[in-house]
């Protein structure tokens, strides 16, 4: 059986739009588009690994609300369990600091990016949701 990995992402949404940010060449799935977030570390609460990922990959702090979603998305060797968690920005304006690039999209442009797999999965659990 592969080992799972918990990975937490941030919606942040703002006037209807949604903050999406692109992988780095360099990255696993290189320049596919996801919600910011990474890996929980071990200790670490969702929260905290949510606003130590976003912070390093935006330069913003946040807040954590409700858990939106949650998928469970098998790749080839370890399954990504993503946990998507309803988020506001509290302070600062985001910047591309450890992200190709950001954009604030409203769902209905989601199709017009290639999402990673297990983000794909989620979004289209928040679109039927909606």
């Amino acid at each position: 059986m592969s080992r799972a990995v918990r990975v937490v992402a941030a919606m942040i949404s703002q006037e209807g739009r949604y903050l999406i940010t692109q992988r780095r060449p360099t990255a696993v799935l290189p320049l596919l588009w996801e919600f910011p977030g990474g890996k929980v570390e071990p200790g670490e609460t969702d929260e905290g690994a949510l606003q130590r990922e976003v912070r390093h990959r935006l330069g913003v702090e946040i807040r954590c609300g409700a858990m939106v979603s949650f998928v469970s998305h098998p790749y080839e060797k370890y399954t990504v369990d993503l946990y998507l968690y309803e988020c506001q920005i509290v302070s600062g304006e985001p910047r591309e600091q450890n992200v190709e690039a950001f954009r604030w999209v409203t769902s209905d442009q989601f199709d017009q990016y290639p999402f990673t797999p297990a983000d794909e999965a989620s979004m289209n659990e928040l679109l039927e949701l909606g």
